[in-house]
């Protein structure tokens, strides 16, 4: 999943940042954590601070991730499948903030912060779900198909 050119086993955390940030999956993770830190200042702001709690976690979630990715962990800990475990976080992520930021949105009359945090919402929601369906056409693209043996005894 974590697309980093070729580097050493050795290589310092900041070389590791600079080489996963220059790759696709890198500069989405980047962003989705980026958008999801400006909806939380918005929904903080707001009257209605609750809404907060779905870009905490799909901040942290997406802090997580990449981590994992940036670190190569996930060649290390083969224990979890982390392309599916990262679609799930996508496509939740994708769900969660449009049916927030819907929320928001239409029944933010009055509070400017909510409807701020609601259309970022809404450009999350994209985000995430371009996210998921990248990682969709990275699992379509390596699952292999294998005929079924045509095997004349029985």
């Amino acid at each position: 999943m974590a697309d980093t050119t070729a580097s050493s086993p050795g290589a310092s955390c900041l070389e590791k940042l600079k080489n996963y940030v220059k790759t696709m999956k890198g500069v989405i993770l980047a962003a989705e954590i980026l958008i999801s830190f400006i909806i939380l200042i918005c929904y903080a702001a707001s009257q209605y601070g609750g809404y907060s709690a779905v870009a905490i976690c799909e901040m942290v979630f997406a802090m997580i991730f990449f981590g994992i990715f940036m670190m190569e962990l996930d060649k290390q800990i083969q224990v979890v499948n982390w392309v599916w475990s990262d679609l799930f976080r996508a496509a939740i992520g994708a769900a969660l903030y449009i049916i927030t930021s819907l929320i928001c949105v239409i029944g933010g009359s009055g509070d400017g912060a909510r409807i701020a945090g609601g259309v970022f919402g809404l450009i999350a929601g994209l985000l995430f779900a371009y996210d998921t369906y990248t990682i969709f056409l990275q699992i379509k693209s390596t699952r292999q198909h294998v005929g079924a043996p045509t095997d004349d005894r029985v």
